[in-house]
């Protein structure tokens, strides 16, 4: 039986520097698009998907994560002192994310089109230690950059210019197990899968929106209202 991922790690934690003033009172998942938080966005799409756990990770302002996800039957995973970036973060989450394969997500996107995470779990397979979400750029929104990677016939995944990076994926959390403490990228963990020819990638054939930097928001709330894209 196909091991489908049943867990969401959501990364919430970082400064958001790119938001500028956006961000002093607040941390960047909380700034509103349409009239929604960016990262009540996200867990739309998590329920939508159905999936049965979420965890959140938080430091920047911690405790308005935590207050704006009181009462709700997500998982809170606090990085004290430091901040863990994605690798870290991740393996941080582990014991609360129970799962292994679990889906990745970043908080600072919207989306337009059909269900990302439902997706990746259609397309996921047991032969893969990670299946990317990507995209053409034209389908990019606010986002800046030639691409992360390519894909080839069999969707097998390469570094270098072609096809953004759209922050969803699937991974096996056991890739993490023997990396060195503290804060450390997903992007270690990735060279080790593409270097065994195990890490994936597949086309989402909808638009999404980078909400990274203040310009991102117009652009999310015109792309959310089908205007001029």
């Amino acid at each position: 039986m196909r091991n489908s991922p049943t867990a969401l790690m959501l990364f919430a934690a970082g400064f958001g520097t790119r938001m500028g003033s956006l961000t002093e009172d607040r941390p960047k998942p909380l700034i509103e698009v349409a009239g929604r938080a960016l990262l009540d966005h996200a867990l739309d799409i998590a329920a939508d998907a159905g999936v049965p756990r979420i965890v959140v990770n938080a430091h920047y302002k911690a405790d308005q994560i935590e207050a704006h996800l009181a009462g709700r039957d997500v998982a809170i995973s606090r990085e004290v002192p430091n901040i863990l970036d994605t690798g870290g973060g991740l393996r941080a989450a582990m014991p609360r994310l129970s799962a292994s394969p679990v889906f990745t997500m970043n908080s600072d996107a919207v989306w337009r089109g059909p269900n990302p995470l439902t997706l990746l779990a259609e397309a996921w397979r047991d032969d893969m230690d990670a299946l990317l979400l990507c995209l053409p750029p034209a389908q990019a929104i606010g986002h800046v950059g030639k691409g992360d990677f390519t894909l080839d016939a069999d969707g097998r995944a390469a570094r270098g210019h072609g096809l953004i990076y759209s922050g969803a994926q699937v991974i096996r959390t056991e890739a993490l197990a023997d990396m060195p403490d503290g804060a450390f990228s997903l992007n270690v963990v990735w060279d080790r899968m593409l270097a065994d020819g195990r890490l994936y990638g597949i086309f989402y054939p909808g638009k999404w929106c980078d909400v990274g930097h203040p310009g991102g928001i117009t652009l999310a709330v015109d792309m959310l209202e089908r205007r001029d894209v």
